[in-house]
């Protein structure tokens, strides 16, 4: 990869941030849903208002993905508010971790991955968790080769559309 630069966004990212979101969410699972429940969700997932909360929230790190000036994926991590029993005050959940098809395969959501993961544990081992979409393999290969293991289901809402979403935890 060509000059990929991986950083923790800022408060002036903030529209970069909600393009590469839309564009990534899109490209990933765009299909799945009809147009207006895809329209929703991005507005609300990505909208400024949003994104602008995440990024004042010490709590929580955005980080930017850029290739040649370009953003190319993104990243949310923070306080843990997936629907299990076990998620306590000290849980922390890999939110979000996106690439543009056309960086994937090449170890990069590898670096993604690993840099929110060394913010997350910045403290030490932390008991870490994720949602995955129950259909996205691939991913949860890549979530049990670094150590999560599945501890559940929700139903993850996207417009009206609402997903099976397992959730994922590695304990610290």
């Amino acid at each position: 990869m060509q000059d990929v630069i991986i950083r923790r966004a800022h408060a002036d990212d903030i529209q970069t941030l909600a393009e590469v979101g839309r564009a990534t969410f899109t490209e990933t699972f765009g299909h799945l849903y009809p147009p207006e429940d895809l329209t929703t969700f991005l507005s609300a997932a990505y909208g400024t208002d949003y994104l602008g909360e995440a990024l004042a929230d010490p709590a929580r790190a955005l980080w930017l993905v850029e290739q040649e000036g370009q953003a190319v994926g993104h990243a949310l991590a923070g306080p843990c508010d997936l629907p299990h029993p076990e998620v306590g005050p000290g849980s922390r959940e890999i939110k979000r971790l996106y690439l543009r098809k056309s960086v994937q395969g090449g170890g990069l959501g590898a670096r993604l991955f690993e840099t929110v993961l060394a913010w997350l544990d910045r403290d030490g081992p932390q008991d870490l968790w994720l949602g995955v979409w129950s259909d996205n393999h691939g991913a949860q290969r890549f979530y049990r080769r670094h150590g999560f293991v599945p501890v559940g289901e929700y139903g993850f809402p996207v417009g009206a559309t609402i997903d099976r979403e397992f959730i994922f935890r590695r304990t610290g």
